[in-house]
């Protein structure tokens, strides 16, 4: 985790007597015994003699502001004094400009803190949540962060080996314990025999993920966190069913979020996540949960997943659609804006595995429940707004079922990438006709048409976060080109829109040799 503060505190002197007196802020200076009566700090701009008393006044009537620079400029005054003027100007200037305004003087270092440390990102290693350099940077910072980043990627240094006993030389069971006190009078992993042999075999890392007081102090030193992204990126798939470190801090985290006083927290992401790893962020049911822990979950509102597509292999891919079934069915009365991708190959519709013939197929499909012991019934969201599913694969009655199911209450959805098994697009889109009583929302679907020429990367983070971050998203109006000259005006208007955009064959010409020239 990177953090950047002050430590320094330098001290202003002001004196109201006519003592000269010497700036500690720039050598060399010969102030005079006018505009001398305080002492300046690093970058501060002197104001002239004549408006010492003016300042000082100011200085007292504005105690919000700290009047550590003088400018002589009356413009610079009334932009930097104006709250709407200056928080415009803090939302447009990069990193590298924040930190570098920091250091100007104290009225800028505490104007500019908000917007510099907003977004903080934790890459998670065996010193991040107990160096205290960091935890005493945190407290000065925290009250100003709104989004956290918690990246821990699956390698080499998170894999755990199996645990064997000096004795005898075989494997040894763990079963672990979240601990949420250091108590050294206390075995931290049940007996001091399995404590000894894991601060013997298991790195420094795996210690630091169990660590849940400190997980607990870092977090309830943000009050005002709104978003949470987790980020676990790397898994091998033979891996799914062993649990590394990743999974030992994410155990952690999930108590430290139900511990801390995050009370505006209304924002989940798992940019991505993988397959195994809602267990572990599982409410209620998880490692250390206790029933109160819900509460602080049902204060999201807003969820997107990423999630590492899951294997083949029949056995693990119903077990790993149970967890995904089961947390999806926390979040679901109370989630406005829900996303779901699959990354790599295509995956189940997570919203209706009831249906899906993986799940159907076992021999006790009747009694086939997720995670928690429900039974497998399709996910119902009362106050769902905005779906999005991604890179996934169903059949056109499953689409159908879900906008039927929730047609009072959805106000959008998008379908990317999904591939039907079986029926067509009109048949998944049938309850739209029911619901509008006509045909007409066929003539104003968007048409899509294959490009070959790539103007610019998108990231897909961006993309698909930018539906889920915003609570009224508002959607173009404007129609594809083919639509745009085919809208139903008078026969000369459309006439006139084809002959004023094709134009003559030079004009064409021109179009495309623009368009082609960045590529040459």
């Amino acid at each position: 985790m990177h953090l950047q503060c002050d430590t320094s505190h330098p001290q202003l002197k002001r004196t109201v007597s006519g003592e000269s007196r010497g700036s500690s802020g720039s050598k060399g200076s010969n102030v005079s015994s006018a505009s001398s009566n305080r002492t300046l700090l690093f970058g501060e701009i002197p104001s002239p003699a004549s408006s010492i008393a003016d300042d000082l006044k100011t200085y007292r009537s504005t105690s919000s502001i700290c009047n550590l620079v003088m400018s002589t400029s009356p413009a610079f005054q009334r932009f930097w004094m104006t709250e709407s003027t200056r928080e415009s100007f803090l939302g447009h200037c990069a990193a590298e400009e924040l930190s570098s305004l920091r250091l100007v003087c104290h009225d800028f270092g505490a104007r500019a803190a908000p917007f510099l440390f907003e977004d903080l990102t934790i890459t998670f290693n065996s010193r991040s949540f107990t160096k205290p350099a960091r935890i005493r940077a945190l407290d000065k910072i925290g009250k100003h962060v709104k989004t956290v980043t918690f990246h821990m990627p699956h390698s080499n240094q998170t894999f755990l080996p199996p645990l064997i006993d000096a004795m005898t030389g075989g494997e040894k069971a763990f079963h672990y314990e979240p601990q949420l006190q250091n108590n050294p009078k206390v075995p931290r992993y049940g007996t001091w025999d399995m404590t000894e042999l894991l601060l013997q075999q298991y790195p420094s890392l795996f210690h630091a993920a169990t660590n849940v007081p400190s997980f607990v102090r870092a977090f309830s030193a943000m009050p005002g966190l709104q978003h949470l992204k987790v980020s676990c990126p790397g898994q091998e798939p033979f891996y799914h069913y062993r649990r590394d470190i990743v999974d030992y801090a994410l155990i952690s985290l999930r108590i430290a979020i139900e511990r801390a006083p995050l009370k505006e927290l209304n924002t989940l992401s798992f940019l991505p996540i993988h397959a195994a790893g809602l267990l572990y962020m599982q409410p209620g049911i998880g490692f250390g949960a206790t029933p109160t822990g819900t509460r602080r979950w049902s204060q999201i509102n807003k969820l997107a997943i990423h999630m590492e597509s899951v294997s083949n292999e029949r056995s693990t891919q119903t077990d790993h659609l149970r967890m995904l079934h089961s947390y999806l069915r926390f979040f679901a009365p109370h989630v406005r804006r829900l996303l779901f991708r699959w990354r790599d190959t295509r995956g189940p519709s997570p919203f209706s595995l009831d249906h899906e013939p993986c799940m159907q197929g076992s021999a006790a499909s009747a009694r086939e429940t997720d995670g928690n012991g429900h039974h497998l019934k399709s996910l119902k969201f009362p106050q769902l707004k905005y779906m999005e599913l991604e890179n996934a694969i169903m059949d056109s009655s499953q689409i159908s079922r879900f906008i039927h199911r929730h047609r009072r209450v959805l106000a959008e959805f998008n379908f990317e990438d999904v591939h039907l098994r079986t029926g067509t697009w009109d048949e998944a889109l049938a309850p739209l006709s029911r619901i509008a009583g006509n045909d007409d929302w066929r003539r104003k679907q968007e048409e899509f048409m294959d490009v070959p020429i790539v103007f610019s990367p998108v990231d897909e983070e961006p993309r698909i976060l930018g539906p889920l971050l915003e609570e009224h998203v508002e959607r173009p109006r404007g129609m594809t080109l083919s639509r745009w000259l085919s809208k139903s005006k008078s026969s000369a208007s459309a006439k006139r829109a084809k002959e004023q955009f094709w134009g003559s064959s030079e004009h064409m010409k021109k179009f495309l040799r623009a368009s082609l020239s960045p590529w040459r």
